[in-house]
């Protein structure tokens, strides 16, 4: 893509981490879950280093990449003291983290995140159906991944109807910021980022063919 002054630009990698060693492997099957291909695997002392591509056209080019590795030791200190200073997860909790708190519980995409967009509703119906069977089953994941939703605005009838009988969609009573489109968002301590290095969110997304607009192109208030 050519942007305003003339260069060609296109969305190279993102880099995430997770918190403990132990915690590498899991981290790397979630995004196995999600739908990214892993592409290498590189021990080292702190933890696995991983490397994953959006799907396998991407094996050997510069984009759409995924680095998954262990924080490094200076930024685990500097969430213990921003955690100590805050009094985060105790009594004396400072108020800004309890507003923060509120904020992205009521609002998933408040903060920091990563989209991810599929093509098919099905597919992303299946996602969400293994991730809450992962958290409620697998020891691995047990009560690490708080899953969200947002139904498309209502309005079309067609939309209306497959959403209503959708195993995922059926009794969601949240609505996207937009028509024509659906989001799910899990929220995880396996992976580390955000204001309080606590946790990540994930966004799945899907956006139903032949709208001239959906939730991903124009934003409805």
């Amino acid at each position: 893509m050519t942007n305003a002054s003339g260069a060609e630009l296109s969305m190279g990698h993102l880099a995430l981490h997770y918190g403990q060693a132990e915690d590498g492997p899991a981290a790397a099957r979630l995004l196995l879950e999600l739908g990214l291909e892993q592409t290498q695997v590189l021990p080292l002392p702190n933890g696995n280093f991983y490397r994953f591509v959006v799907n396998s056209g991407h094996f050997a080019r510069g984009d759409g990449i995924v680095y998954l590795s262990a924080l490094p030791e200076p930024q685990v200190k500097l969430i213990e003291a921003i955690h100590a200073a805050l009094k985060v997860g105790t009594a004396l909790e400072d108020d800004a983290v309890k507003a923060y708190r509120a904020m992205m519980a009521t609002d998933f995409e408040a903060s920091f995140h990563f989209g991810f967009l599929l093509e098919s509703l099905d597919e992303l119906e299946r996602v969400v159906l293994r991730l809450r069977d992962l958290n409620d089953n697998d020891p691995a994941f047990k009560g690490r991944l708080n899953i969200g939703l947002n139904r498309a605005r209502r309005g079309d009838a067609a939309i209306d109807a497959r959403l209503d009988a959708s195993p995922v969609y059926g009794s969601c009573s949240r609505y996207a910021y937009g028509s024509n489109g659906v989001q799910a968002f899990v929220e995880t301590d396996l992976v580390r980022a955000g204001q309080l290095g606590e946790s990540m969110v994930f966004e799945l997304d899907y956006v139903f063919p032949g709208a001239a607009s959906h939730i991903l192109s124009v934003v409805e208030l």
